[in-house]
């Protein structure tokens, strides 16, 4: 252990000489740095970062003022890409699985990065689960190869920038003064996001229509279980400028699901209960749509995927995050030409953001005409 550490700390003072400057000096500072590489093939180098959020973010079930991350870079021939893993609680990973997992793999077999298909295959095979650890990867190899054929993914897919939804920009629970600030917050923004699941739903949707008549949609986390309940307070919210419904019952209430989306006046979007590409076919017929995020689908591949597949099947497109950097958003942000909705904020949520990537211009996804998932530069915030 002592000798990995004087190695690494000379490692760290040659970089630092050479003039390694924003994430390369993120990177080469910390003392989690951990580096699988091989003379040939790619290297993969990963550091656990803590994402500090500008205000408590309330769900249904659970508050957290941090969200653990790890972000992610795949170099080859001097170019290198990057990635991210964010893990909030709820979706059962960690700085310590993720960094495990990362550490099992070996990208240095692999000296052509253009065989994202067979790199991605392996990458999944390692382990089940890990899916925001396997996103990171995902994300990071993206970006590499955009940048090696110096392209953005949005055009290498073949997407139109100027068919960008607006995105929403999220209210969590909170308390009647404090939802009030965070409205004033969220001027910019052309749609919100309001979180419910609790007794003072109706609190929440009245308090903020004091302030806004901006459109809204919400997002339940399951936390209704009545479906006739459910369905009564759905009509209130479209008399209210509701223009969808996220996730209103648990994901294991399928019948009950099924009968509320066929009954709704507002589209049900399915989160909790779909996450990867089989999940699109068992949403099919119980929700109108699907939220695709990257972190619980294992990146930029199977998204596309998924989109793909529910365009085939006539059902509504979410493309939504985490709270994650600008690196995890802009990823998702390459897939939002062919979205019905963006909830692409989680950047906006942070205070520490060491990325900037796609904008938000007069509420609109905006891309940015840079090659890989569009990272424009790296802030200095260590």
């Amino acid at each position: 252990m002592k000798t990995d550490r004087r190695n690494f700390i000379r490692t760290a003072g040659l970089l630092t000489l050479v003039g390694m400057t924003g994430l390369e000096s993120l990177f080469a500072a910390s003392g989690e740095k951990i580096i699988r590489s091989s003379k040939k093939g790619l290297s993969l180098r990963f550091l656990p970062y803590e994402l500090q959020l500008q205000h408590v973010f309330t769900l249904a079930n659970s508050s957290r003022k941090i969200t653990p991350d790890v972000l992610t870079r795949i170099e080859i021939d001097g170019v290198a890409g990057y990635g991210e893993a964010s893990m909030p609680p709820y979706l059962g990973e960690s700085v310590e699985s993720a960094t495990r997992f990362l550490s099992s793999l070996d990208l240095g077999q692999f000296t052509d990065p253009f065989r994202i298909d067979d790199i991605l295959q392996y990458v999944d095979s390692v382990m089940p689960g890990n899916t925001a650890a396997k996103a990171a990867v995902d994300i990071a190899l993206h970006d590499l190869v955009g940048k090696l054929m110096e392209q953005p993914w949005y055009k290498i897919w073949g997407f139109d920038p100027m068919d960008t939804p607006n995105t929403s920009f999220t209210i969590g629970i909170d308390t009647t003064d404090v939802v009030i600030q965070k409205v004033s917050e969220a001027a910019p923004y052309k749609i919100l996001k309001v979180k419910l699941g609790q007794a003072t739903d109706r609190q929440m949707i009245e308090t903020i229509r004091s302030v806004t008549n901006c459109p809204l949609c919400v997002d339940v986390n399951q936390g209704w279980t009545d479906r006739v309940m459910a369905l009564e307070t759905i009509y209130w919210l479209k008399e209210n400028g509701v223009v969808l419904v996220e996730q209103p019952m648990p994901k294991t209430a399928i019948d009950d699901m099924a009968w509320l989306t066929q009954n709704s006046p507002l589209p049900t979007i399915a989160d909790e209960s779909l996450q990867r590409l089989p999940d699109v076919l068992k949403a099919h017929g119980v929700y109108s749509g699907i939220n695709i995020k990257l972190m619980k689908c294992t990146g930029m591949r199977e998204a596309h995927q998924m989109l793909t597949l529910a365009r085939s099947l006539d059902m509504k497109v979410m493309i939504g995050c985490m709270t994650e950097t600008s690196c995890g958003v802009s990823a998702a942000a390459q897939l939002a030409p062919k979205a019905d909705w963006a909830d692409l904020d989680g950047n906006l949520l942070i205070t520490n953001d060491p990325f900037t990537g796609m904008q938000i211009v007069d509420g609109k996804v905006t891309l940015v005409d840079k090659p890989g998932i569009g990272l424009k530069r790296i802030k200095k915030v260590f």
